[in-house]
This record gives C-alpha cells, structure tokens and sequence, in this order.
C-alpha cells in the first residue's frame, strides 16, 4: 500500500474548516489561529503527553477546541483509540517507548499540517494578542 499525504491533510482541514465556521466570535477564532499555529513548537518542545495535560488545563475555549481537534485527528490517522478522550493522557502513559515515539514524530507531522491550513482557513484573522 502507498503512502497517501492526504492521510494527514484531510483531518486536519476537517478538524480546522468545522471549527472555523462554528463561531462568528473574533476573539474565539483569534484564539482557535494562535494555538494551531503553535502546536508544532509546543509539542517539538514539551511533548505529546504534556501537551494532552494542558488541554485540561487551557481556560481560553477557543485554543482549547484546537488541542482536542489535533488528538482527534492524531487518533483517526494513527488508529490509536482514545487518544482524543478523558483516557488520552493515560494511553500515552502505557504506550511502549518506541510507539510512543512514533506517535510523536507522526503528531509533530499533524500539527505542521495544523499550521499549513489555519494560514488558509483563517487568512482573514488577525493574530490574538
């Protein structure tokens, strides 16, 4: 089977196109466009299982709908169940060191395509403060 890149592009651009037409809300797209963008360093930076614990932690909806957009479309491109939900921090957890590993270098790959479409989608969108 050949590797087809739009494995990756497709959930992306439906993860980012639904939320960016859910809302009318300045702030909140602000928000949604700033996080996108940043995924790829934040994950670079702390990792995949830190970055599933902030998701918790965000107060801001709108970068909050983004992080849990990413761990759906790393779950639908990995096959990797329950990433997305309340158990994700606990399936990265018990993932063996090489999987782990894999999954990481497959969610920096999807959080670049985050940064690539949020530029497309949200071309009318200043940057949030």
């Amino acid at each position: 089977m050949a590797f087809d890149p739009r494995t990756m592009a497709q959930p992306v651009y439906k993860a980012l196109s639904e939320l960016r037409h859910r809302t009318a809300d300045d702030t909140r797209l602000r928000e949604q466009k700033s996080q996108a963008v940043e995924l790829y360093t934040y994950l670079a930076t702390w990792g995949l299982m830190r970055l599933k614990a902030e998701e918790a932690a965000l107060s801001q909806e709108g970068k909050k709908e983004v992080v849990k957009a990413f761990f759906r479309a790393l779950e639908e491109t990995a096959h990797v169940q329950n990433l997305a939900d309340d158990k994700g921090l606990e399936t990265l957890k018990n993932l063996d060191t090489e999987s782990y590993l894999g999954l990481t270098g497959l969610g920096l790959q999807i959080a670049r395509e985050f940064s690539f479409w949020t530029t497309a989608l949200y071309v009318d969108i200043g940057n949030a403060d």
